[in-house]
């Protein structure tokens, strides 16, 4: 059995491990990263980096690698990875399954504010803040460049592209971040709103309890939602159960 994992998240490459420890000599895994994030850390088994060249360039993929099975565990927000993983495997018949961490909820003393879009944020943050803590990656920066009076905090794993604000700076680091280490930040920066994605998991979620500590209004992006009719998980385990039984069984079992 061949399995394609989408991946590039903690999640894909959990999945990854999981399936190499069981050492099926029957399962060939392969992970596909999109090669945005230099020096990434690699998961176990083939590894192939780049782009397939759309829905119709994956669904090509598929069949000349008898692809058996597709586990999307990318970035709740690649909705254009996901669109296409849906779209091939219509085309081809090949099974889907969707990982997606569970989003962030907000509890007591949060003061959350939500945005569908990167713009529709941008228009929130004039009547929230002046020193804005951005979390929503290196793309996406031109949404708020027209926010002249405003000064940016970014944080990425990479450097951003431009165009992006006037007044930022760039600082290029990686998670899983400290609850410590979040308060200092807002603190030394002075910032008084946080912009960030509703990516979910753990290792980026101390900047949410930072902020709730001090106050803080906090701008959070909702995520796209998974392609129509494709079965979801929340962790590696379930897409592991999943994986499992289409070996075993030869065929999904059924995901509420």
């Amino acid at each position: 059995m061949h399995v394609l994992i989408l991946g590039g998240t903690t999640e894909a490459r959990r999945l990854a491990e999981n399936l190499a420890a069981g050492r099926r000599e029957d399962l060939r895994v392969t992970s596909s990263l999109a090669g945005r994030v230099g020096a990434p850390r690699l998961p176990p088994g083939e590894v192939r980096i780049g782009g397939f060249g759309g829905a119709e360039g994956l669904a090509r993929w598929l069949g000349e690698q008898a692809v058996d099975a597709v586990v999307d565990a990318t970035h709740p927000f690649a909705e254009t990875i996901s669109s296409n993983a849906a779209s091939a495997a219509a085309t081809t018949g090949v099974p889907l399954l969707a990982l997606r961490r569970p989003g962030w909820v907000p509890g007591p003393g949060d003061v959350w504010h939500e945005a569908g879009s990167l713009e529709e944020a941008a228009g929130l943050l004039p009547s929230l803040g002046r020193r804005v803590f951005l979390t929503t990656g290196r793309l996406g920066l031109a949404s708020f460049a027209v926010l002249e009076d405003l000064w940016f905090l970014a944080r990425s794993v990479d450097a951003p592209q431009a165009p992006a604000p006037a007044r930022i700076e760039v600082l290029l680091d990686r998670g899983p971040f400290t609850l410590q280490g979040e308060r200092e930040l807002l603190r030394r920066h002075a910032i008084d709103v946080l912009v960030t994605k509703d990516s979910g998991g753990e290792a980026t979620a101390p900047k949410l309890t930072a902020a709730r500590e001090a106050g803080l209004p906090v701008v959070v992006i909702r995520r796209p939602p998974v392609p129509t009719g494709i079965p979801v998980v929340p962790d590696p385990e379930a897409a592991a159960a999943w994986l499992d039984h289409r070996i075993r069984w030869g065929a999904s079992p059924d995901i509420d």
